[in-house]
């Protein structure tokens, strides 16, 4: 019996019942795809439900503003992903008359479809031969093969991909595709997987030589970097300050309170100095209520350390009433915010 009839036949019997592997909709195989990227099943299949009731279809997407996609999002993170989404269905619209092509060349052109999710809409929506190579997959091949290259350097890349395309079913790629993540998924786990069921032990080289906990290898993760945010929370009369992220950085579109980031932890005395402060508020009265406790949020390769200034005014400045926006607190949560935010948000009972 060849490998992949292996995968196939042991995933017909322990397959997890998930929405998209109930459909050949190229769209929504794209919605899935993108949602589960770094994303666990279990938080994934809610935002699966609420973006495609939200955006049946890609032209509803495609005519949809930026906000409302980012609100739809909101908390799932990586939000590069929703806006690439937003963007790529805009130009299938345009370019495609709104219809995914059958075509993985073209499926690389549009925003946000790299190899692996153009490989997956190609095999699970088309049955087109293309292996889908995923951290699961990954994990499969390097225990099954032996494969000691990291799998993160473009070398060790390479061979996984020539692997995965070599065993695989090209009369059944979809299923065949379906059936290797998933018993990575399940089956052959990162931490201690119950080998003595697999039924690849005998061919596989890392039960076979006890490297099951070595294998994958992978070169080590880039430094995290620490970042300091001080949150300036302006209330004024029934209404907050917020403004809208602009930069190509975290959280680009999302909405957030004035922000002072400095290089290291600071004082109250040292905000106070800052040159944002006193642009914002020229000589304007100013009360500052309350200073929170210092909240962590990590990122994948980021550490903000946020603390959270709590301020009363009841006349504007110009600098503040002209550039930043002036949020009733009852329509608070019409606006996409991070994650962060949004359980601050909560803390102080805004939302």
């Amino acid at each position: 019996m060849s490998i992949s009839s292996i995968f196939i036949n042991w995933y017909l019997q322990n397959k997890r019942n998930l929405p998209w592997r109930h459909t050949q909709n190229p769209y929504n195989i794209w919605v899935s795809e993108i949602i589960m990227q770094q994303t666990r099943v279990a938080q994934g299949l809610d935002y699966y439900h609420r973006f495609l009731n939200k955006f049946p279809t890609l032209e509803s997407l495609a005519n949809a503003d930026i906000e409302e996609v980012l609100k739809v999002w909101q908390g799932l993170g990586y939000y590069s992903r929703a806006r690439n989404l937003h963007q790529g269905a805009k130009y299938v619209l345009q370019q495609y008359s709104g219809i995914l092509p059958a075509n993985f060349i073209d499926l690389l052109k549009i925003r946000g479809i790299g190899e692996y999710s153009a490989s997956a809409i190609a095999s699970f929506a088309f049955n087109l031969p293309y292996a889908v190579v995923d951290g699961n997959v990954n994990r499969v091949i390097s225990r099954i093969y032996g494969i000691y290259e990291p799998i993160n350097s473009s070398h060790g890349m390479k061979l996984i991909r020539d692997i995965a395309l070599k065993i695989l079913d090209a009369k059944q790629p979809g299923i065949n595709n379906q059936a290797i993540m998933e018993f990575g998924a399940i089956q052959c786990i990162a931490v201690k997987p119950d080998c003595k069921i697999c039924p690849l032990k005998n061919e596989c080289h890392a039960f076979i030589h006890d490297k099951v906990e070595i294998l994958p290898v992978k070169t080590k993760n880039q430094k995290i970097r620490n970042r300091y945010f001080y949150y300036l929370v302006i209330s004024y009369h029934h209404s907050i300050i917020m403004q809208k992220r602009v930069e190509k950085d975290i959280w680009e579109g999302l909405y957030e309170f004035p922000l002072i980031e400095t290089d290291n932890p600071v004082n109250i005395k040292h905000i106070l100095q800052h040159d944002y402060w006193f642009s914002m508020f020229q000589n304007s009265p100013v009360t500052i209520t309350h200073q929170s406790n210092e909240y962590k949020h990590i990122l994948s390769h980021q550490k903000i350390h946020a603390t959270f200034i709590h301020i009363l005014m009841d006349i504007l400045p110009e600098q503040i009433a002209t550039q930043l926006v002036i949020i009733n607190k009852k329509d608070i949560e019409k606006f996409p915010v991070s994650k962060l935010i949004e359980n601050y948000l909560t803390e102080i009972q805004l939302i």
